[in-house]
C-alpha cells in the first residue's frame, strides 16, 4: 500500500478510536493494533497523535469553512441561504461521524499554536452564519437582537447530530436538516405586526 493511501488509513482509524476512547486514552499502539502493524511502523506515516488530530480538525474546519463561503458568495435571499447552510453542515457532519465528532470533542486538545489557528477558523465559520442573519435582518425576514446568542444556537442545535444520528435511524441528514430549518426559523422569524 502506498505511503498516501496508508496515512489514510491511518486518520480513519484514528478517528474511530479517538471517537470511541477519546484522544488521551487512544494510543498509537491502539491504532497500529486496529491495522495489524507495529506501533513502531506507523511513524514512517505520521509524526505523532497531534498531527492526526490536526488533519482531522482542519479538514473538517477547511470543508465547513467552504461551505459556508460558497453559500455567502452565491446570491440567495437569507431564507435560502440559512437552510442551505444547516442542510450542508448535517450532510458534512453525519457524512463521516467519526471525523466530526473527534473535530467536536477534541479539539481543545490541539498544540497551543495549531490551537489558535484552529479557534480562527471557528470564528470565521460563526461569521458566515452571522452575515446570512444580518442579511436576513436586512431583508426584514429574521429578528436576532443577540446575533452570536443565535449563531452558537444554531451550531449548537446541528453539532449535537453526532450524539444521536445514526445511518439507519429513521430520518435522512435532509430530513434532519429541513426539520432543523423550520425550528430554528421559529425563533427567528420577524413577527407580523397585527392591527
Amino acid at each position: 500500500m502506498d505511503t498516501i493511501s496508508r496515512k489514510e488509513q491511518i486518520i480513519t482509524i484514528s478517528a474511530k478510536l479517538f471517537r470511541q476512547k477519546g484522544f488521551e486514552a487512544a494510543s498509537m499502539r491502539d491504532i497500529a493494533a486496529e491495522l495489524g502493524i507495529e506501533a513502531a511502523s506507523l511513524y514512517s506515516h505520521i509524526k505523532s497523535k497531534d498531527e492526526i488530530l490536526e488533519t482531522i480538525c482542519f479538514r473538517m474546519a477547511d470543508e465547513l469553512i467552504k461551505a459556508i463561503d460558497e453559500v455567502n458568495d452565491v446570491y440567495f435571499n437569507a431564507e435560502e441561504k440559512l437552510a442551505t447552510a444547516i442542510k450542508n453542515h448535517v450532510k458534512i457532519v453525519t457524512g463521516d461521524l467519526d471525523s466530526s465528532t473527534v473535530f467536536l470533542r477534541e479539539w481543545r486538545r490541539l498544540p497551543a499554536g495549531k490551537l489558535a489557528e484552529f479557534v480562527k477558523l471557528r470564528n470565521k465559520y460563526e461569521d458566515g452564519f452571522m452575515q446570512i442573519l444580518i442579511n436576513g435582518e436586512n431583508e426584514n425576514v429574521f429578528d436576532a437582537p443577540d446575533k452570536k446568542f443565535a449563531v452558537l444556537t444554531i451550531l449548537s442545535a446541528v453539532n449535537w447530530i453526532t450524539e444521536w444520528y445514526s445511518p439507519k435511524g429513521n430520518m435522512t441528514p435532509d430530513e434532519i436538516a429541513e426539520h432543523l430549518y423550520r425550528f430554528i426559523t421559529t425563533g427567528l422569524r420577524v413577527k407580523a405586526i397585527t392591527g
